[in-house]
């Protein structure tokens, strides 16, 4: 529920955050983030020299997930139905990205981490002061997003292979995710 300041801000008929639907996609996110690192790591073992930092990021990617899974179940949320979905197509696009070699890995990590970061924007911004504790997560969270994807174009995402096209397909992929995953 809004506290009495954004309240009084909203119209008739205006609602205030969806915080059910937020937490729902976030936690779903994370998860997805998750399975693609494992896919990237079962490809490229851990010999390679970027599986160090993938499996640091999928680390923090646990963390995020285990902080939502928290909050979902405190909170009553209802995870999407969408997770055996996610499980498979998550680890689906790590692998083929790794296969596709390690600059695709990290394509794939700049591509999804910027679609996150915009999404976390705007969940940030919707919320205002409405949840103090999720805002601070989604903030928290957002700041190591973006060290991933800078992580990811300091590893040479920018030059995989058809860069352009597999960045934009990948980043219209995610934000359908984000979209399914809020209402189913």
């Amino acid at each position: 529920m809004a506290d009495p300041e954004t309240l009084k801000r909203l119209l008739p008929g205006d609602r205030g955050a969806d915080t059910a639907a937020m937490l729902r996609v976030d936690q779903a996110g994370e998860y997805g983030a998750a399975r693609i690192y494992a896919g990237q790591l079962a490809v490229m073992g851990n010999r390679h020299p970027d599986s160090t930092e993938i499996a640091r990021m999928r680390a923090q990617e646990q963390h995020h997930l285990d902080v939502f899974n928290r909050m979902v179940v405190e909170r009553g949320v209802r995870p999407t139905a969408l997770a055996p979905f996610w499980h498979v197509a998550g680890y689906a696009l790590g692998a083929a990205t790794a296969l596709m070699g390690p600059r695709a890995a990290m394509a794939c990590t700049a591509a999804i981490e910027t679609e996150i970061d915009r999404h976390y924007a705007e969940q940030a911004e919707a919320l205002g002061d409405s949840d103090p504790e999720l805002k601070a997560r989604i903030e928290e969270f957002a700041e190591e997003e973006r060290e991933h994807r800078d992580t990811a174009i300091a590893h040479g995402a920018e030059q995989a292979p058809a860069y352009p096209l597999l960045s934009a397909a990948i980043r219209a992929g995610c934000r359908a995710a984000i979209a399914i995953s809020k209402r189913v």
